[in-house]
């Protein structure tokens, strides 16, 4: 005996089938979106940052510093173009895993306390791009459209 529920979940999905890389474009974007700003930030003031970190106890707070700002334009250029999304998710991963830990944690959950909500989120849809990839509405998809090329789920 079939599920009526599930025929109508099932129907439901088939009709939306040609919608769903458009979740992968707005994760992207938006991602791209808020890294870029706190990357500039990094930027225009690299011996505060240094200060900064040096402050909370990161290892080379010089070192990472750059990293973190050049992992964040990268990542924000990258998604915005959505080529390399995989790869670029991992590093970006590893930024709001040490900001969440570092900076966020003890202001428990609420972004409005500074707390680690919103770095959260981020990590959530990078591994959202992680596990799917850039989808289809993307310069990655363009590619593989161009070449013929299919996509490893």
């Amino acid at each position: 005996m079939k599920c009526k529920m599930l025929s109508v979940c099932d129907t439901i999905s088939d009709k939306l089938k040609f919608t769903k890389d458009i979740p992968l474009l707005l994760m992207r974007l938006v991602l791209a979106y808020g890294f870029w700003g706190p990357a500039m930030m990094k930027w225009k003031n690299m011996d505060g940052i240094v200060n900064w970190f040096a402050g909370m106890g990161i290892p080379f707070p010089t070192v990472n510093a750059y990293l973190s700002a050049s992992t964040e334009v990268a990542g924000s250029v990258l998604l915005f173009f959505g080529i390399a999304t995989r790869l670029i998710s991992i590093p970006l991963m590893v930024v709001m895993l040490v900001a969440i830990f570092t900076v966020h944690i003890h202001n428990g959950f609420e972004a409005g306390a500074n707390g680690f909500e919103i770095p959260l989120y981020y990590l959530i849809m990078l591994i959202t791009l992680l596990v799917y990839g850039s989808g289809r509405f993307s310069l990655e998809g363009l590619m593989r459209k161009m070449t013929g090329a299919t996509a490893k789920a």
